[in-house]
Formats: C-alpha cells, sequence, structure tokens
C-alpha cells in the first residue's frame, strides 16, 4: 500500500552533515517503491518538485522551531498527508526520527569530546544556556511525556537506549529502525587510482611499499576522535608490525591542530589529510580499514558505508553503528576513545593482512550490506507506517 508522506528536515544541503543526507536517501528510497513523498524544509536550494522551502526568506542560517513550526502547520492546513515524519521533535508528527539522537546525550558527548575537564565542565554549561538548544530540549521532552504522541524511530539501539534514560520512553514508543546509506554507487575507479596515487605520492611512498592504510572520514575532527586516533597510531608506529599503518583523514574539518599534533608525536609522515571528498566512497578500495574513534555518533554513515563495501571498522560503543559490528570478526569496538592503549592494538590487528582479510571475508559471507541499505530502512519505515494507519483506524 502506498502512502502520501511528509518527510520534515530543517534544511536539505546534503554538505552539512550525514543527518540531511540520510533523509533525502530516505525520501527518494521511500519514492522508489511507490509513496508519495513530499520533503519540507525550512532552508535550502533545489528545484526538486517534491521540495518545499517553507522558510526562505527568513534571515540567518537558521530557523527557529516556532517560526517553522507555524510554516508547516500553514502547509499542512492546505495539504492532506497519510504520514507526518518529522526529524526535529513537533508534537503533532506521526514518526519523530532524531537523526542527531536524544538532545541530552548530545550535550553531554560533545562536551567529553574536549581534553581538559574545565572547558568540558563549561561547554556542558554553555549548552543549558543555549536557547536553541533548550527550545529542542523541551519540545523533546513534551513530546516524549504525551502518551499521544508521535512514535520515536531510533537510528540505532544506541539512540533507543537514550530515549528510555532521558526521557522514561517504554519499548511501546520506540521503533528502532537502523540507519541506511545507498550501497548501489560504485566507487570511481579512475577517482580511486588519482586518489591512491596523489596518497602515496604526499606519503613518498611505492606501489610495493609494505603498509595498511586506515581511513578516517568525517567533518567535525574533534567530536569524531581525530586527535585519540593520532595518538594511537603513535603507539601502533613503536610496536612490531606485519605492515606499516598509515593514516588517511577525508573531511573538511580544520586540520592545522592535528597536523601540529602529528609532528608533536612524530607521526607526520604517517598521514595524509585529503579535504573534502566528494564520494568517500571513493577513497575505500584503497583503505585496509575504515576508523572513527568517534566520541559521538547515533548512527555514523561513514561506518556503514565502510561495512558495505567490505572494510573492516574501528570504532567506539558510542557509535550506534556499532549494532551492525560483531567485535573481533566485523571489527574492533573500543569502550572509549580515550582508550588509547585498545585503539593502537586495534590498528596494530590490522597490521596483519590475514586479520584484515578474515574480517572482509566474513562481512562479504553476512548480510550486512543489505542490512545498512537505505533500501531496508524504507521497507522498515514502511512497516512501521502501516502500524500507524491500523491503530488510527482501531480508534
Amino acid at each position: 500500500m502506498s502512502y502520501k508522506i511528509a518527510i520534515i528536515i530543517e534544511r536539505i544541503e546534503v554538505i552539512l552533515g550525514g543527518a540531511e543526507r540520510s533523509m533525502l536517501e530516505l525520501s527518494t528510497a521511500l519514492s522508489a517503491v511507490g509513496h508519495d513523498v513530499t520533503v519540507l524544509a525550512a532552508k535550502g536550494q533545489t528545484n526538486a518538485q517534491n521540495i518545499h522551502i517553507l522558510c526562505q526568506d527568513a534571515s540567518g542560517k537558521r530557523v527557529w522551531l516556532r517560526s517553522f513550526k507555524k510554516s508547516i502547520r500553514e502547509h499542512l492546513a492546505e495539504n492532506h498527508y497519510d504520514i507526518i515524519h518529522s526529524s526535529l521533535p513537533l508534537g503533532f508528527a506521526d514518526v519523530y526520527q532524531p537523526i542527531g539522537g536524544a538532545c541530552g546525550e548530545s550535550i553531554i558527548r560533545n562536551a567529553a569530546s574536549y581534553e581538559q575537564k574545565l572547558i568540558e565542565a563549561y561547554k556542558k554549561l554553555a549548552s543549558r544556556l543555549n536557547i536553541r538548544r533548550i527550545l529542542l530540549w523541551r519540545a523533546e521532552k513534551k513530546l516524549c511525556k504525551n502518551q499521544d504522541g508521535p512514535l520515536v524511530a531510533a537510528i540505532s539501539k544506541y539512540v533507543a537506549r537514550q530515549f528510555k534514560e532521558y526521557h522514561g520512553l517504554d519499548d511501546g514508543r520506540i521503533a528502532v529502525v537502523p540507519n541506511g546509506v545507498r550501497i548501489q554507487r560504485k566507487p570511481d575507479s579512475a577517482a580511486g587510482e588519482n586518489l591512491r596515487s596523489q596518497i602515496l605520492a604526499n606519503l613518498g611512498l611505492g606501489e610495493t611499499d609494505n603498509c595498511a592504510f586506515f581511513l578516517f572520514a568525517a567533518h567535525n575532527f574533534r567530536l569524531k576522535g581525530l586527535a585519540p586516533l593520532i595518538h594511537s597510531l603513535a603507539q601502533a608506529q613503536i610496536q612490531r608490525t606485519k605492515r606499516e599503518p598509515f593514516l588517511i583523514v577525508a573531511g573538511r574539518g580544520r586540520s592545522f591542530k592535528y597536523r601540529r599534533l602529528a609532528r608533536k608525536l612524530n607521526v607526520a609522515e604517517r598521514i595524509v589529510f585529503l579535504g573534502t571528498l566528494r564520494h568517500v566512497q571513493d577513497a575505500l578500495p584503497i583503505a585496509d580499514a575504515a576508523v572513527l574513534p568517534t566520541f559521538y555518533s547515533p548512527c555514523s554513515r561513514f561506518t556503514l558505508e565502510a561495512l558495505a563495501y567490505g572494510k573492516p571498522v574501528i570504532t567506539t560503543r558510542f557509535n550506534g553503528a556499532a549494532d551492525f559490528i560483531t567485535d573481533s570478526l566485523y571489527g574492533k569496538i573500543i569502550d572509549s576513545p580515550k582508550d588509547i592503549g585498545g585503539l593502537a592494538q586495534a590498528i596494530v590487528h590490522y597490521c596483519d593482512a590475514d586479520n584484515t582479510e578474515k574480517s572482509a571475508k566474513a562481512i562479504e559471507q553476512s548480510n550486512i550490506k543489505e542490512q545498512a541499505s537505505v533500501t531496508r530502512a524504507a521497507d522498515d519505515f514502511q512497516r512501521l507506517y502501516e502500524r500507524i494507519i491500523q491503530r488510527r483506524e482501531q480508534q
């Protein structure tokens, strides 16, 4: 059965990050299986017929939730939808999909990513004084307290636990619908070869050098754990390994601080900063393993893309995408990004080509690729929509 669906997001610029890209890819996947999907956004530029920008004339890069909410209600007064699916905490939605996880966890984990305890405490306090965050937190809390409020579609078990802990939601109000990514796109072989040549040249390596490449991809280098990763690389390089470890860093984050840290730890010659890649998939063929020692990722797209391509992943338990990883089989899950020793040992493990091959083979023989697909996520949401419609008809 097909439905008319409104998907609500704040902005549509996919360059901003994974949340926007995930919601837009989901809308495309839902349309592909026959649903009539309209995307309602506050800000953005697009020529797509199914995307409506409701607050384009508002000043600033962001729109206050109250203003966007008013514009949405005006749109809904003139347009009927079977399902209202929102990434923002709107009480009138049928589904609330908090791509960024619970507001409280986001604040705590972001603060934890700062090295100094004094700065961590300051960031927690500053977040409590941030009006925008306060309003989102209150809206989320109100939504959860309302027994007739929307179902919360958690993109990982990690996010589901957050809503139980912070808002006391029971299982009846939460549906775990793991995040998904497009798996149909094949890496561009020409782009991949150019990247490989660039990386080898920057590192002063030849094709025959015995190396293990670890790919890190993120835009927020601090939150995603680049500093502890560089520390762990320094530990790994002084150990006996079957292959020499090298780090490939992709993303638009500011690199000066991390280049300086690498020089201080004598690993600058082992790291190459690529900047922003149009498609991170083009770098995956070069890598032996993906690594994201994140302080907070509700369900990392990069992790899913790496697994879907057959690459083992090193990450932390603060990454909801760890749900897809059987520890020591498909990758390594570290308890904390601050566990430099544990992270270094994971790097050493995948410096052994036999270990890399075993993990890659295990991934290939599993159904991870299909489970990581946005098509699977669309199927999950279709079943969730059917459940909502049936419950509505019974009332």
